[in-house]
């Protein structure tokens, strides 16, 4: 299994690039459809986009578990590195802005790309070393839930901070 953990990795990498660039668009392909606006992008705030990053992240992380049966640790190292990734996107994002301003849209894509790559290598490197003791696994899938509701709540009633707001159009959530 340590063998193919690279390349479990690098898939997981690809599945969430491509899912995360389809799931920006899925809510205006289907016509701004309610059932689709939990996992897709409703509108560009940064909260929307760490939406695209997590979505994918953990479905992917669903299907590998099947396949990571005897990693104890699998939820622990999961948990770590989707939080690295929802963490990195608005860090990035601000800290770009606040440096020079407003940022170009690629920069914006790359900082998701970004941010999934270094999800990812992060938890090749934690499932590589087998440092992580994880005393509570069913916590750290339980953690994961918890952040998928706050995605689903935060679409329909987003909190008026800057992190969900809409730099287009001003909005929050739907």
């Amino acid at each position: 299994m340590k063998r193919s953990i690279g390349l479990w990795q690098l898939f997981g990498f690809a599945v969430t690039s491509l899912s995360g660039t389809l799931l920006h668009f899925l809510y205006d392909w289907t016509g701004e459809s309610v059932p689709a606006a939990p996992f897709s992008g409703v509108n560009e705030s940064t909260w929307e986009h760490m939406k695209l990053l997590f979505w994918p992240m953990l479905l992917f992380a669903v299907v590998q578990r099947f396949f990571f049966r005897d990693t104890v640790s699998f939820w622990c190292i999961k948990l770590r590195g989707i939080l690295l990734g929802l963490l990195l996107i608005p860090v990035l994002f601000y800290t770009y802005n606040g440096a020079v301003g407003r940022s170009p849209d690629w920069l914006n894509i790359a900082i998701f790309f970004v941010a999934a790559a270094v999800s990812y290598i992060y938890e090749t490197r934690l499932f590589a070393q087998e440092s992580v003791r994880c005393r509570f696994p069913k916590f750290a899938f339980a953690v994961l839930l918890l952040i998928a509701v706050l995605f689903i709540v935060f679409t329909f009633a987003a909190p008026k901070i800057g992190l969900f707001q809409d730099p287009l159009t001003g909005k929050y959530g739907i």
